[in-house]
Order: structure tokens, then C-alpha cells, then sequence
């Protein structure tokens, strides 16, 4: 019965470092285990070779931290939902308003759709170039840039002229400055939050027609209200 205890112990002591709800169900359950082994074995032991001191005492510290790691699991899982809590309703303060988002997808819409880009610094020159939802490129323009946040608009014509339907278009831009060398250019998207969804354990922005993660919001603006 002492090996069997044992046993449990080192289950329990492996399980205490899952985060999971089934590691949480094992820990609890081979911690019931072990206080219903260690009561029969306290009134079965032979009176004459009583369970060794050391071993009984390094047993109850044992699942004394177990029983401690079942407390401090369940006091994270109340933070955690209290955390998400005060995320959602922070969330939801977003709808109405104008945010700024890491990004390069964008809606085209009445004939325009507009980026926010940053060159690490000025560009001499800048092809930009616009794909469709499928990935086909529809556009290509060559541009200058100068240091700083900019905004870039297309007009939603292709490169033969002809215009593009309303959708979802992403763009991506390859910069050199003046002595040839690359450079790095960040791309956002600014659009206004119609809907916030809750489901998932991150809240996550609607804006146009495209979802997006609250942690990549870079800027918020006033509602569209004016509020």
C-alpha cells in the first residue's frame, strides 16, 4: 500500500503542472485517492512496524503542496474569467467607433479604399501592389514615400482600367530609398466597429466586413456618431 501511495504522489506532483480542466479532474481525483489509502492504511498498519515517520511525513508535505496547487489553480480560473470579463466589456465600448488596425486587408467601397502606411523612413521609390480576396493581382502603382505615417488610397481600377467590385483587397508594398537599399514599410487600416464577437476567449472587431483581433487595434478615434 506505501508503493501505491507513492505512486500517487508522483501522479499528482506530474498533474499539478497541467493547465488543462481533465489534468485539474486528475489532480483532484488522485489527491481523494491518496486521503482514503493513507486512512486505511493508518487503521490496518500492524501496530508492531507502524508506517516509517519519514516516509508518512514526506507523503502529507507532498500532497499538502498538491492540495495548495488545487487552491492556487482555482483562485487563477477566477482571474482569468474576471480578466475576460473586463476585456468584453471594454470590447464592446469599441462599436461606433474609428479604430486603427494592424493589417493589410481593406474594403473597397464607392470606389475607394484606403491604407495607412509607415516607412521605417523616406522610400525614392514604391511598388504597391493591390491583390483581390483570391490573391490575383488586380493593380500595381509606383509611388514615393515619404518618412512617416501616410495614407494611400485606390481608386478600385485595375491596371487595364477597368473597376474593381466592392470587396476585401490587401495590398503589400516593396520600398527602396535613394541608394537602392529595401525598405521596411508597416501597413494598417482604419474602418469604424460594427459588431464585437464574444465567443471565442479573445474578443474580436468587426470592421467593414473584416474581423480583427482587439490586441491589434493601434488607435482609436471618435464614433462615427461625432460622441
Amino acid at each position: 500500500m506505501t508503493s501505491g501511495l507513492s505512486s500517487l504522489a508522483s501522479s499528482a506532483s506530474s498533474s499539478s503542472s497541467s493547465s488543462s480542466s481533465t489534468g485539474a479532474t486528475g489532480l483532484a481525483s488522485n489527491f481523494t485517492q491518496f486521503l482514503t489509502l493513507l486512512t486505511t492504511q493508518l487503521k490496518n498498519q500492524n501496530p508492531l512496524d507502524p508506517m516509517d515517520t519519514n516516509q508518512f511525513t514526506q507523503q502529507l508535505v507532498q500532497f499538502a503542496g498538491v492540495e495548495q496547487q488545487l487552491k492556487t489553480n482555482d483562485r487563477l480560473d477566477n482571474i482569468l474569467t474576471a480578466s475576460q470579463s473586463a476585456s468584453s466589456a471594454s470590447a464592446t465600448s469599441y462599436i461606433g467607433k474609428t479604430v486603427t488596425t494592424d493589417g493589410t486587408k481593406a474594403q473597397l467601397a464607392d470606389g475607394e479604399a484606403s491604407w495607412t502606411l509607415e516607412p521605417a523612413r523616406a522610400a525614392a521609390k514604391a511598388v504597391v501592389t493591390i491583390s483581390d480576396a483570391k490573391g490575383n493581382v488586380v493593380a500595381t502603382q509606383t509611388t514615393a514615400l515619404s518618412a512617416g505615417s501616410q495614407s494611400f488610397t485606390w481608386n478600385g481600377k485595375t491596371s487595364a482600367g477597368i473597376t474593381s467590385p466592392d470587396g476585401t483587397y490587401s495590398i503589400k508594398v516593396a520600398a527602396l530609398d535613394a541608394t537602392g537599399a529595401s525598405v521596411s514599410v508597416d501597413t494598417s487600416v482604419t474602418g469604424t466597429v460594427s459588431e464585437v464577437d464574444l465567443s471565442g476567449s479573445t474578443p474580436i472587431l468587426l470592421v467593414g466586413s473584416q474581423k480583427v483581433p482587439l490586441s491589434s487595434v493601434q488607435q482609436i478615434g471618435l464614433s462615427t456618431s461625432g460622441s
